[in-house]
């Protein structure tokens, strides 16, 4: 039996899933599976993955479910001690799995290992960077409000752990969930959340960015907005039911911090008016983010200030203007 387990989720990712496959075979930790989940492709996915050459890989496919529930397909028939997550189009350094086995078998109380993350805009290039992990500390309030874990792809989960905080919908009959497939956003933060209100393991991260990450939750399109605070509403609706004295004391502070994140990837996409909205709705929500986090916060309102102005007219005449808000 393999002692890993990586799951890939492929959605017509025929493009982009072999520079993940490869990355994932590269890696010098050699126990392992990798299960390439096909969510109702309507191209040649799966008979790439099949094709790759490779006796590690098995590929599944199912009718369409989204994210969420492809990665439960995966983890319903991972083998390994160990899972971990990589969407298609994502990358692993190749030395992560090793890394991330080794802080498992240094200390059996840690069940949710991850390591910093690369996020790479449409184009390939460099949007952002996950902060650098903490090493230990990690809390549910760290989480809620900044997501330090990030994307799926950073993270691998003792299989203990990931099933401590499994449960089965009434109208599933076949297996249980681990990512609530009745989130299309959001999904992942939601885990990561729930894992740490309602389990004692030990959350911990890897100083190092072992991954880079190209999937939606590293940037989110302008009109997927609305949907994403939404979904983040409905996440802490469900979820206060946990902790209703959790949510009282962080909910406002959490909501702004999401909205500084959802301003700041408005910024990226040129979206002055949507980011000027997102900043005066974190700003109204509650200050913390420019008490906990000044500099990062007052950067962020600049940016967005700088590219506002620049779509004025008569700041767009002046020499340089262009320039500026590129």
């Amino acid at each position: 039996m393999p002692r890993a387990s990586i799951i890939v989720t492929a959605s017509n990712a025929a493009d982009r899933l072999q520079d993940t496959l490869r990355s994932l075979c590269a890696q010098s930790f050699p126990d392992f599976e990798i299960l390439v989940v096909d969510d109702g492709s309507t191209d040649d996915s799966a008979e790439l993955a099949e094709a790759f050459g490779d006796l590690r890989i098995r590929v599944l496919r199912q009718r369409t479910r989204g994210t969420a529930g492809a990665r439960n397909t995966g983890i319903a028939a991972a083998r390994g001690c160990f899972v971990g997550f990589c969407d298609a189009g994502d990358c692993w350094a190749p030395t992560k799995l090793a890394e991330h086995v080794a802080q498992f078998q240094a200390s059996p109380a840690v069940g949710l290992s991850y390591s910093g993350s690369e996020a790479l805009g449409p184009n390939g290039r460099r949007a952002a960077l996950w902060k650098t992990p903490r090493k230990r500390g990690i809390g549910a309030a760290e989480i809620f409000k900044r997501n330090p874990v990030g994307p799926a792809s950073a993270a691998m989960i003792r299989r203990a752990a990931l099933d401590s905080v499994a449960f089965r919908p009434p109208h599933e009959s076949e297996r249980d969930w681990w990512f609530d497939e009745t989130f299309r956003q959001v999904e992942t933060l939601e885990l990561w959340l729930r894992f740490a209100l309602v389990s004692d393991w030990e959350i911990v991260g890897i100083p190092s960015r072992l991954c880079s990450c190209c999937s939606a939750e590293t940037t989110v399109p302008p009109v997927s907005v609305g949907k994403q605070i939404a979904a983040w509403e409905r996440m802490v609706t469900k979820l206060s039911a946990q902790d209703r004295h959790f949510f009282g004391r962080h909910a406002a502070a959490a909501r702004a911090y999401h909205l500084r994140h959802l301003a700041r990837c408005a910024i990226l996409a040129g979206e002055a008016p949507r980011a000027a909205q997102l900043l005066r709705a974190a700003l109204a929500s509650s200050l913390r983010p420019l008490a906990e986090e000044p500099r990062k916060t007052l950067a962020i309102c600049a940016s967005g200030l700088v590219l506002y102005l620049s779509r004025l007219p008569l700041f767009a005449r002046l020499p340089g203007a262009r320039g500026r808000s590129a």
